[in-house]
């Protein structure tokens, strides 16, 4: 069997690949990422004609949109979604509640423990790491900017 070279294989890659509709794919992602913000101010209308402060309602909001996208995710119905609003599911707080429900999900056969609660962070752990590490930086920087200022 002969090697392919890289540019034989981009050949075969491109012939077997189809072609994305790029702007309806954005289109959609803009859609669907504005309906799961509007939804969100919706539910944080909702609060607050319940009497709940602005601060109190927008906590609502995302305890609410965590708990939908994770319960969609485990019933699969996130998946199909996100098939047709591609990127615009990936609204932060919805994303991330999928990215840690889904592979909790596809490991539960394997237990609470070493499937459910080991395979949780699979996706998002490193995002939580990396996120958290440079906000600790950040702080750092700006305090010691702030002793020289002060």
């Amino acid at each position: 069997m002969k090697t392919k070279t890289p540019q034989e294989y981009d050949s075969m890659v491109q012939k077997a690949s189809p072609r994305s509709p790029v702007f309806m794919d954005c289109l959609l992602a803009f859609l669907f990422g504005g309906a799961i913000c509007t939804l969100g101010q919706a539910i944080a209308n909702l609060f607050m004609l319940m009497g709940l402060t602005l601060k109190d309602a927008r906590t609502g909001v995302s305890i609410v949109l965590i708990l939908l996208s994770a319960t969609l995710t485990a019933f699969g119905v996130f998946d199909d979604i996100a098939k047709h609003a591609g990127a615009g599911t990936l609204v932060p707080i919805t994303g991330f509640a999928n990215s840690m429900v889904s592979p909790a999900m596809e490991f539960k056969s394997e237990g609470f423990v070493t499937g459910l609660g080991a395979k949780m962070f699979v996706v998002s752990g490193p995002v939580l790491v990396f996120g958290i590490s440079a906000s600790v930086i950040y702080g750092i920087i700006l305090f010691i900017i702030g002793l020289f200022q002060g």
